[in-house]
């Protein structure tokens, strides 16, 4: 009789286990996908509000603080997998020269059941980001 207590606990052992498992394996996967989402959509909305105008003229870069935020949000919605909870995207310090960001977005990863009681975790990314070139703009002609 003690050897089917033992396999019972083995099985709730198990059973415990692999729902731990899940739960870390959902929290680790949802943050590494909001990290590159966050990094990539960054770059491509910098890129985009770049003054190119004022790059002309002086050859130093200059990102356009509402161009970036419209594209940021743009580019983040297409990409973004859309939970219950949602997003929340926090921009600090939109610097214009040196283009300069600095981005928390904060979701959540809904209900989960550990143990028989219902958790819920925020996952939180932040990006700091500045923009810069290796190349300088002199008068008509790109020079490395």
């Amino acid at each position: 009789m003690k050897w089917s207590y033992a396999g019972v606990a083995v099985i709730v052992a198990g059973l415990i286990g692999f729902s731990i498992l899940l739960l870390f394996q959902n929290l680790t996967t949802k943050n590494e996908e909001e990290y590159y989402n966050l990094k990539e959509v960054c770059e491509a909305s910098m890129i985009d509000a770049i003054d190119i105008a004022y790059y002309r003229d002086t050859g130093k870069l200059k990102m356009i603080e509402q161009k970036f935020v419209e594209s940021f949000i743009r580019r983040f919605s297409n990409v973004a997998s859309f939970n219950a909870s949602g997003y929340k995207i926090e921009f600090y310090d939109i610097m214009e020269i040196p283009p300069k960001v600095s981005i928390i977005i904060k979701t959540s990863t809904g209900q989960v059941n550990v143990g028989g009681s219902a958790e819920e975790f925020e996952i939180a990314n932040q990006l700091d980001a500045i923009l810069e070139t290796k190349y300088k703009y002199e008068g008509g002609e790109v020079n490395e």
